[in-house]
């Protein structure tokens, strides 16, 4: 009986301890905000929409692609310029907090996110939201936990670069190679040197095989070290450098994508769902090829069969050439000839022509798929239309008020 005693006070003891340690673990492994994530998460990005057309651009790209991309990825995409909504209350259902092209300015707001990220929160942010150049500003964001510091120099003008990955052991970075090619940007650096800060992850930096970056050779990087995307340990955040269109500023014309590098997107998407809580590789969107066909069963063609941006978009008798196989992906871009179907000068009035043009991301060049066969190009609100309700050989095709008539459904490939 004393040796049966002895061993049940030690089962107790145990159970005791096992409990105790589970209640510890229980406190230490994160915050409301974390115990809730679940797909489908929430994504609440923040924006101001007013400095740098080229800023402008991004906010107007990212706001179409998140939304497109989070029907794929299991999360849904909210984009507000209300900055007031930073308190606990706003966020309190969001899993992923984005910073777009500014961070808070009043204590408020700057208390009600530090107190979201320290309770577990997520965080993506890009470019302009790291930008600072007054020591005393906010001390907490640009010193501890983006590890930044002040602003130290940029390169101009924007480029596309090979990125190196640095860690690719991270969720944010899993599935991709050694190195990756960016979206054109314009890249900044910063008065603090990450690689000496313990709490700082650095995901991908500059490779050394991509300089000198930049076309101004006053504003040329021609050698050292720049992180570009980057981790905090204590936090679940990622910041990507880019975020910065090119422009022709005389004409506030967008002369490349966010958007464009596959590769990227990728990290993109990892990076969201990791700040989220639900680390996993993303799944590439589905795509179907073949002939899209309408009216009269003639086929969607580019005219002659060129790749030239600008070149028409037209009707013409199917004869399965390469001019009329069309790639249809799960994000919403219809390409042929490495290019995509893209609305001209992004217009949204009737009449609008439709052209071949480089895939960028934006919302001229997405188009969605309706129950009665349309192809709605969300952007414009209108639907793709072939001209004249006409089925002759050389119809252009266009955009047009949705109606529902023949010259509006589109039979795409399965």
């Amino acid at each position: 009986m004393t040796g049966f005693s002895a061993r049940a006070g030690l089962v107790r003891t145990a159970s005791r301890l096992l409990a105790l340690f589970i209640v510890i673990l229980g406190v230490q492994a994160g915050p409301a905000y974390r115990a809730h994530a679940a797909t489908p998460f929430k994504v609440l990005a923040f924006y101001n929409g007013t400095y740098d057309a080229a800023h402008i651009s991004f906010d107007h790209e990212a706001n179409t692609w998140f939304p497109q991309e989070g029907a794929q990825a299991g999360f849904t995409y909210t984009a507000t310029t209300d900055w007031s909504r930073l308190n606990a209350a706003g966020l309190a259902s969001y899993q992923v907090v984005m910073f777009l092209d500014d961070y808070p300015h009043t204590a408020s707001q700057q208390q009600a996110f530090q107190a979201y990220m320290a309770g577990g929160g997520g965080f993506v942010g890009f470019h302009v939201s790291a930008f600072n150049d007054d020591t005393s500003d906010w001390p907490w964001y640009h010193n501890t936990f983006l590890g930044t510091g002040t602003f130290k120099s940029n390169t101009w003008g924007p480029t596309s670069e090979t990125l190196r990955v640095e860690d690719g052991s991270h969720a944010a970075t899993t599935g991709l190679p050694a190195t990756i090619t960016s979206s054109v940007s314009e890249w900044y650096s910063w008065s603090n040197d990450l690689r000496s800060n313990p709490a700082i992850d650095i995901l991908a930096s500059m490779d050394q095989s991509t300089f000198p970056i930049g076309t101004d050779p006053d504003q040329t990087w021609y050698s050292g070290y720049y992180p570009i995307v980057w981790t905090n340990r204590n936090y679940r955040m990622v910041y990507n450098n880019f975020g910065h269109n090119a422009m022709d500023y005389a004409t506030n014309t967008t002369l490349s994508s966010t958007f464009a590098s596959s590769q990227q997107n990728q990290l993109l998407l990892q990076e969201i769902k990791w700040a989220a809580g639900q680390s996993g590789p993303v799944t590439p969107p589905q795509t179907t090829t073949g002939p899209i066909r309408g009216i009269g069963g003639k086929c969607v063609d580019v005219a002659g069969g060129a790749a030239a941006n600008g070149t028409a978009v037209q009707l013409y008798d199917c004869n399965g050439t390469s001019a009329q196989t069309w790639t249809v992906t799960g994000s919403g871009t219809l390409t042929a000839l490495g290019k995509c179907m893209d609305v001209t000068a992004a217009g949204t009035a009737n009449g609008t022509k439709v052209q071949l043009y480089d895939c960028n991301g934006t919302g001229s060049q997405t188009w969605q798929p309706q129950a009665n066969g349309a192809l709605l190009n969300p952007q414009s609100g209108k639907c793709l239309d072939a001209t004249g309700q006409s089925s002759a050989d050389g119809t252009r095709l266009q955009i047009w008020s949705c109606t529902g008539a023949p010259n509006q459904n589109w039979t795409l490939p399965s």
